[in-house]
């Protein structure tokens, strides 16, 4: 009797407690939000941390999810371990079981995500609020419980966790193998061990449960399911509210313990630090257009940034490529990312992952070779696609420029040097400058000279030689130089095909042409595309009756990879104009199809789901990079209407499926949310519509505006160069256009270049003249406005 009283005595108390009752509602209320809608309930969402991440349908449930670890990309996961498959809650009142498996509502928000239950007979509704704290291996998941009766209810809710301890994908290849797991409850929580290694997941509640079971887990052998129930009783026209922790840790069982009892401790302060980081990321390289659409993809995208970053401390913090399949460590997808990360100011995410696919680039290839895919257990799957080499050296001197900092670049540029001699010794047997080997279509047989390699390559000698002058090898930056220059030429015209009024594929045997034209023809066929199967036996016939001994240039795929060169900024003005008008043929509404022989004359007015195929594929895909390299490319000939109509694209793509998210696959197919997303958006807008060309090294900031008709009226704030920040607005009217520029160090040199058209200094001290038939005009100002009238 007495223990009996003892634990209703603590049940009353903790009921009472502030921070037991303590919504996160009241957190909620003023962030931004995106409702999801009623017929994606049954796809994924993500609640991310940079150490845990939770995986489950927006319905509220926990399905088997992915292929890299098939059936095992969902839960919740502290890499590189995951510590849940999920859990199920069910309430009973009234003897009526209550199951919380069929959300009516999902909502999202930048740092949290809601699911809302509705029991209409018992006049109940049960939100469920989950979130991740920074840096904290777990997660808090609150369920407030309304009553909207006129009666008192008294109910138990029954919490089961489904904990599967098991490492992530090679984790073989690093001995980490996968055993029984077993529970004890112990005080409020549960604590689970993997029985032959010190991984654990704790999972409890601030509340005393009343009871606690373990349950057979079938599906998992080695998993293990224990539930916990508690007694719950609302007032009329109340609510109250249950907090669950998810701890874990695969060092030790008191890492984990402390975890458990610091998230239930202190959830709300942590969730409150959480909810100010982001509203600083919002703020940073903030966006104001009269597309609203458009202007919150742009915020929600940095959002999504910081869902991907991943941190193990034994190898480092980066970026992961998407989850739920590729949360991992990716050379490429950063390289693109990276650039995008960087104009919206989260400037330290940029610099670790760089140092972390630096140090383990160099340990395990040590010749400068970047590597391609590596699992977060530190395993390296793929040692590097020739194209990644070249791209990191470009993306080193991006970054440099804007962050000035000239030991960055002293510590990456052995590294570039080393790449750059392998790229051209060991990968390219005739010695024409086009090294050979996979690029970014990986395509079986595509391994010859590929054009986003050579463009690539190009960029990268460029980028080496201003590199080489900045740290004063002076004869290596002529050879660099030189080297750019050969490059550009010769893409120009050994890549170009007059017939196709498009830059090659690849160049290539015969021989090689030929296996490569069976194998599109299977696949045109396949996706019943008859314009294509008469393109190839075309371009067949031709090959068969004007053979060649010597490699040449080929377009049979119609791959994205063809418009590289104008996304690099180096095809001949007449050619990238006459391309970029061709490439149009080969998008859909929302953007430009991976293989351009996917498309129908369909497509234009194709506006559905995509239907992918039972094995995961990326055939018939439009996807965001694809389609961010050609808003790119238009952007560098001048054309920043036809680049808003690519970003218009992809933005059709944004809260289709996962509200404030775009798909790798548009508008609704793999990755649920994607790192290089950021490049397609960010490049165009930050570095080219608003014509930010940071010179940080020289404390110079060049802006070269090219804004969309449409963006009449269009402002970008808190940009982040160096030490500097900077903010610019536009308006423009029947009486004119005004640019005011303000920026935090005023002794930095602001450097404006407009078209010579009548513009002048109406604010600050400019020195004017004219270059190239346009203005520039150079403050040194902290305010400083140019217009015309």
């Amino acid at each position: 009797m007495k223990k009996l009283l003892s634990t209703l005595f603590s049940l009353f108390i903790l009921a009472c407690s502030p921070k037991a009752e303590q919504s996160l509602n009241n957190l909620l209320k003023d962030s931004t939000k995106i409702e999801g809608k009623k017929n994606y309930l049954g796809s994924p969402y993500v609640t991310a941390g940079n150490r845990v991440y939770m995986v489950g349908h927006q319905d509220g449930t926990f399905p088997a999810l992915g292929w890299h670890v098939k059936g095992e990309m969902g839960g919740i996961w502290n890499h590189p371990i995951k510590l849940m498959d999920g859990f199920d809650v069910e309430m009973v009142v009234n003897g009526q079981v209550l199951a919380l498996s069929k959300a009516s509502e999902f909502v999202n928000y930048p740092y949290a995500n809601k699911h809302v239950f509705e029991f209409i007979e018992e006049d109940l509704i049960i939100e469920r609020i989950q979130f991740v704290p920074d840096s904290v291996q777990g997660i808090l998941i609150q369920f407030v419980i309304k009553n909207n009766s006129t009666k008192k209810i008294d109910g138990n809710v029954k919490f089961t966790g489904h904990t599967n301890l098991r490492p992530t994908w090679l984790g073989e290849r690093s001995n980490m193998m996968d055993s029984k797991d077993s529970a004890a409850f112990q005080d409020n929580y549960w604590i689970v061990k993997d029985s032959a290694n010190t991984w654990y997941t704790i999972f409890g509640s601030d509340q005393r449960p009343i009871s606690s079971d373990e349950l057979k887990n079938s599906e998992k052998p080695n998993g293990v399911s224990n539930s916990l129930e508690f007694v719950v009783t609302i007032p009329a026209k109340s609510e109250k509210t249950l907090n669950i922790a998810i701890a874990g840790s695969y060092d030790s069982r008191t890492d984990a313990i402390n975890t458990y009892n610091n998230i239930l401790e202190n959830f709300v302060p942590m969730a409150e630090a959480k909810k100010a980081r982001y509203k600083e990321l919002a703020n940073q390289s903030k966006l104001t257009i009269p597309d609203k659409h458009l202007q919150d993809t742009f915020e929600w995208l940095k959002y999504n940034c910081d869902w991907l970053v991943r941190t193990i401390p034994e190898i480092g913090s980066g970026i992961g490529a998407g989850i739920p399949d590729y949360p991992w460590y990716f050379g490429v997808d950063s390289e693109y990312a990276l650039k995008g990360y960087m104009a919206i100011g989260q400037d330290k995410i940029v610099e670790q992952t760089i140092q972390l696919l630096d140090s383990v680039s160099m340990a395990v290839n040590g010749n400068g070779r970047i590597l391609h895919e590596m699992s977060t257990n530190g395993v390296v799957f793929n040692k590097g696609n020739i194209n990644e080499t070249p791209q990191f050296a470009s993306l080193i001197w991006e970054i440099y420029k804007w962050n000035g900092d000239k030991e960055f670049l002293a510590t990456y540029f052995p590294t570039i040097k080393k790449g750059l001699k392998w790229l051209l010794e060991e990968n390219d047997d005739n010695k024409n400058l086009f090294p050979d080997g996979f690029g970014m279509m990986e395509i079986h047989g595509l391994d010859s000279e590929m054009i986003d390699v050579a463009a690539y390559t190009q960029r990268a000698f460029a980028d080496a030689a201003l590199m080489a002058r900045e740290l004063n090898e002076t004869e290596l930056a002529r050879e660099y130089r030189k080297l750019a220059d050969q490059l550009k030429e010769k893409i120009n015209t050994e890549f170009w095909s007059e017939t196709f009024q498009s830059y090659a594929d690849f160049i290539g045997t015969d021989e090689q042409a030929l296996k490569l034209i069976e194998d599109a023809l299977v696949r045109a066929d396949t996706l019943n595309k008859p314009w294509a199967i008469e393109e190839l036996e075309t371009t067949k016939k031709q090959i068969l009756s004007n053979p060649s001994n010597e490699p040449r240039p080929f377009v049979l795929y119609h791959n994205w990879v063809v418009n590289t060169p104008m996304e690099m900024g180096i095809a001949d003005s007449t050619k990238a104009i006459v391309a970029l008008d061709n490439a149009k043929q080969f998008t859909n509404p929302f953007g430009v199809f991976v293989t351009g022989i996917d498309r129908d004359e369909t497509a234009g007015d194709d506006s559905g789901s995509f239907k992918g195929s039972k094995v995961f594929s990326y055939t018939g895909a439009v996807m965001t990079l694809p389609t961010g390299v050609q808003a790119v490319a238009e952007n560098n000939y001048g054309r920043p209407d036809e680049a808003l109509d690519y970003l218009k694209r992809m933005s059709r793509s944004f809260s289709y499926a996962l509200p404030g998210s775009i798909y790798e696959v548009s508008p609704d197919y793999g990755m649920i949310t994607q790192a290089w997303n950021i490049y397609s958006f960010a490049v165009p807008i930050v570095n080219q519509f608003f014509g930010i060309k940071p010179l940080a090294h020289q404390k110079t900031i060049v802006i070269e505006p090219q804004l969309p008709k449409e963006w009449d009226n269009a402002a970008l704030e808190n940009v982040k160069v160096g030490d500097n920040i900077i903010s610019i607005w536009h308006s423009q009217s029947e009486s004119g256009h005004q640019i005011k520029i303000t920026q935090t160090q005023p002794d930095w040199k602001i450097q404006v270049v407009l078209p010579d058209d009548g513009y002048t200094a109406q604010e600050g001290d400019a020195q004017t003249e004219t270059k190239n038939g346009k203005t520039v005009f150079t403050f040194t100002e902290a305010t400083m406005v140019v217009g015309k009238n």
